[in-house]
């Protein structure tokens, strides 16, 4: 059995002084990915020190920009290895991909964690760079695909990918026509990773037809409470990996006031 949770903690530090520390703890994860720790090694360190975390063995890509992005998986068994970026000097440094091969009860497997840009559909610079790093993306993922083709090592990417891939996957999809986040070109990424057959959605393939079930929801207003979201944190995973998935659940806080981020964590179950 393994049990992988992935979540956007909105800052490390935050996370912690909200409880989410601690739920997590408690999630029973063996692995747990992470986006926007917006930490430095140090930091992370220091927020994960009084929980049973700090005997895991942390795999942590920081932006070289303080207090931004930042990528990492924390896990109970040591990796193999570890990777991070796609060899690109216009990304590696931006804390927003990291690879890291583990030995799991499913057999060998290499899981990712990943927080692709959340782009801008009125800033042109904003949103070309965007496309550059899905652009690279798609690249990984064929290579990762064929490695696990070749090597039968399962590989999980997760993360908060900042996409909405189908309509069922944000609540006020026609008004966010033609905004990032939702543009026909971003979606264009998603229908090719799962039209080659080599990339499943766990997230809506046990989801159900949906709408929903969503994972982002804004602080402001009331959002959270009338269920207004986006699902665009991501579970997935090559086929062979796919069919041991067994669960893919939402944890989405029962109140406002309960929320440790502006994101729910997904949590994927698989057993051999």
């Amino acid at each position: 059995m393994l049990t992988v949770l992935t979540a956007n903690v909105n800052g490390i530090r935050a996370t912690l002084r909200r409880g989410g520390i601690e739920w997590m703890a408690n999630a029973g994860a063996d692995v747990i990915c992470l986006q926007e720790v917006r930490a430095t090694h140090a930091q992370l360190h220091e927020a994960i020190a009084e929980s049973e975390f700090a005997t895991w063995h942390v795999a942590h890509s920081p932006a070289s920009a303080l207090g931004r992005n930042g990528v990492a998986v924390l896990s109970r068994e040591q990796p193999t290895a570890i990777r991070v970026g796609f060899g690109s000097e216009e990304f590696d440094h931006q804390g927003r991909w990291i690879e890291v091969d583990l030995d799991t009860g499913v057999g060998p497997i290499t899981a990712v964690s990943v927080y692709v840009h959340s782009g801008d559909s009125e800033n042109e610079v904003k949103q070309t760079e965007k496309y550059r790093f899905l652009d690279a993306m798609d690249a990984r993922l064929d290579a990762l695909a064929k490695r696990a083709s070749r090597t039968k090592r399962g590989v999980m990417v997760t993360g908060d990918l900042n996409v909405a891939h189908h309509e069922v996957d944000i609540k006020n999809w026609k008004g966010n026509r033609g905004k990032s986040g939702f543009l026909e070109e971003e979606r264009a990424h998603f229908d090719a990773w799962f039209a080659r057959d080599k990339w499943v959605d766990l997230g809506r393939r046990h989801g159900g037809d949906g709408p929903g079930p969503y994972t982002w929801w804004s602080w402001r207003g009331k959002a959270f409470d009338v269920d207004s979201g986006w699902r665009i944190d991501y579970v997935l995973a090559t086929k062979a990996l796919a069919q041991l998935c067994t669960s893919v659940e939402v944890g989405r806080a029962d109140t406002y006031a309960e929320r440790w981020s502006d994101h729910a964590p997904v949590v994927a179950t698989f057993h051999a």
